[in-house]
């Protein structure tokens, strides 16, 4: 049903940096690219995540409670992405770790949380064993 998402930026070079060391972690590369607007991801594959200066040429903002999360492999790619996003121009919003309590199977949701240059919200995750660190 989702077929990518879309963040606002307004330097989409600093923008474009920040998410190729993202997409390069998780595999996938540019999909399209145009002046204003560079999408990540395959097509035909998983949804995919661009970035894009506003069509009606106003200044790109932050949602408020908006937030992209990004779903890793595993807990090691949780903690990668983390250190990607910090290491081009992303500030850190919660250091990976186990959220919340394990369910029934013993496994709990793991994320790390991370704003975009452009101050996007977004989070790697991934479900672990209640153990993993």
């Amino acid at each position: 049903m989702l077929g990518y998402v879309t963040v606002g930026t307004n330097d989409l070079e600093r923008a474009a940096t920040f998410y190729d060391a993202i997409a390069k972690e998780m595999g996938v590369g540019r999909m399209m690219e145009f002046p204003t607007f560079i999408a990540w991801g395959e097509m035909g594959g998983a949804p995919g995540l661009a970035a894009t200066k506003p069509f009606d040429g106003e200044a790109a903002t932050v949602g408020n409670g908006m937030m992209v999360a990004l779903e890793a492999k595993d807990t090691a790619q949780v903690h990668r992405l983390h250190e990607i996003a910090l290491e081009n121009g992303g500030s850190d919003e919660g250091a990976p770790g186990p959220r919340g309590e394990a369910d029934d199977n013993g496994m709990v949701f793991y994320a790390s949380y991370f704003r975009d240059p452009d101050g996007n919200k977004l989070n790697a995750f991934t479900m672990a064993k209640a153990s993993a660190e």
